[in-house]
């Protein structure tokens, strides 16, 4: 793991902001596919136009999420780190809950079928949080706690992980996430072949990622734990899993009742 990758001068080129940047183009590249492979050409320039306003929204609502929600008691102590994303702090869940934000606001202004954006995003979504698990793991953040045993990452000195758990293995739980992310894509390509009604696609993206997140948090080291021992992740984990069933079954009986002739 490297923090840096080089440096022009003495200014770092860190590897966390190069497979950050690298995801968000993948990401929307892969979305840019979709639009275009079912036919949704109209959509291209509207997702153009909102890809950077989602990056600004996720960024934001990924340092919110990580300061107010998951890590305030250090965060009130050390107010000055607030702003250092760089040293590792940016919550995926506070950065989807900051893009769908923005995201809501720019698609009602310019009138957007929402949901049908929303299922063609999801896969580029995924594919883009599974390869910046890759710049956690290069950061030394989002690491797991200790596994007890001689099986683990051990991370250099210099990253937060080294500094919390000196040279103690570590559960590999931001590489574990990355690779079932990899999976929930598999899988959200594989349920595209067929026909859906709209939303369904991203509904069932969040309830996937958020049954692994919940259960993966279990070997995380690095979060705070509250009533029944859960994280605040999994806190939100829970509430993103019920949240979206309920709207599935919603966008399903909705279509169902308005495909069914009339009487």
């Amino acid at each position: 793991m490297h923090q840096y990758l080089f440096f022009i001068g003495d200014f770092p080129i860190r590897a966390y902001g190069v497979i950050f940047a690298l995801a968000f183009i993948l990401g929307t590249g892969v979305t840019l596919y979709f639009i275009k492979a079912e036919g949704r050409e109209e959509l291209l320039e509207p997702m153009l136009d909102l890809a950077p306003i989602l990056l600004i929204g996720g960024l934001l609502g990924a340092r919110f999420w990580q300061v107010f929600f998951f890590d305030w008691p250090y965060y009130r102590q050390y107010p000055s780190e607030i702003l250092a994303i760089w040293h590792g702090g940016l919550s995926i869940q506070g950065g989807v809950a900051g893009a769908l934000l923005a995201g809501c606001i720019y698609v009602l202004k310019k009138k957007l079928p929402f949901w049908e954006l929303a299922d063609l995003a999801a896969p580029g979504l995924i594919l883009a949080q599974a390869i910046g698990r890759a710049a956690n793991l290069m950061n030394g953040d989002a690491f797991g706690g200790p596994t007890g045993g001689d099986f683990g990452i051990i991370f250099p000195v210099g990253t937060i992980a080294r500094a919390t758990f000196q040279d103690q293995p570590l559960w590999p739980a931001e590489v574990w996430e990355g690779q079932f992310d990899v999976i929930i894509f598999a899988v959200l390509v594989i349920l595209k072949l067929r026909k859906w009604p709209s939303g369904v696609i991203f509904l069932l993206y969040a309830i996937f990622y958020n049954l692994g997140r919940f259960f993966l948090e279990n070997l995380r080291g690095d979060s705070p734990r509250y009533m029944f021992q859960w994280t605040a992740a999994q806190w939100t984990s829970m509430a993103a899993v019920i949240l979206a069933a309920l709207l599935t079954i919603w966008r399903v009986w909705r279509t169902r009742v308005s495909s069914k002739p009339p009487e």
